[in-house]
């Protein structure tokens, strides 16, 4: 990944980080869908420069980064097309070059856990034809866990339901290539970090 964009978030009093991410990935995913090849892969990768992993709680920050191997496919992504409507809540810089001194790589990835016994009886209701409370009985002994990881609330448009798209961010001493979901993320194709 050779050049980047840097989207940064300006949240008001009356409007919270979290309600500008969700619209704000919502515009990033649905341009990168446009940009999807017959594998459904996207060649720009993204990253959360502020991104903090803590005991009881992480976050994803207030800035974003697109990266990709050269600066036309940036500018064929048109973050300017995607993100006009939001203008008055974040900053676009122009593509620039990743510098030369990096502190070192990570990948971004999509985490779905396994959060609790009800959520995972109700898609296994809808998934496998069966009652509610035989699909809970399926998952009866398991125990409600906490998860830490950040996450960004959205709407799938396919649907019209509200998810969670959780992001797992892992770091790597080498760069390692590939390709992007329609999300941004990779389950092996790394970011740099700077």
């Amino acid at each position: 990944m050779k050049y980047y964009l840097e989207l940064k978030l300006l949240p008001e009093e009356d409007i919270c980080i979290n309600f500008l991410w969700s619209k704000v990935f919502q515009q990033i995913h649905l341009g990168l869908v446009e940009m999807q090849d017959d594998r459904k892969q996207v060649p720009i990768g993204v990253s959360f420069p502020e991104y903090v992993v803590g005991e009881r709680y992480s976050v994803l920050g207030g800035e974003c980064r697109l990266f990709a191997h050269d600066e036309a496919m940036l500018a064929r992504f048109n973050a300017a097309k995607w993100l006009d409507r939001l203008s008055d809540y974040l900053h676009c810089t122009s593509i620039r070059p990743v510098p030369e001194k990096l502190k070192g790589y990570a990948i971004y990835q999509r985490q779905q856990p396994k959060t609790s016994k009800e959520r995972l009886a109700r898609r296994y209701t809808v998934r496998h034809n069966v009652s509610y409370d035989e699909a809970l009985l399926r998952y009866n002994g398991m125990t409600h866990k906490s998860i830490t990881t950040p996450f960004i609330r959205l709407k799938s448009l396919s649907s019209v339901k509200k998810f969670c798209l959780w992001i797992r961010k892992t770091i790597i001493s080498k760069p390692s290539g590939g390709t992007y979901s329609s999300y941004g993320l990779s389950n092996k194709a790394t970011v740099p970090e700077f």
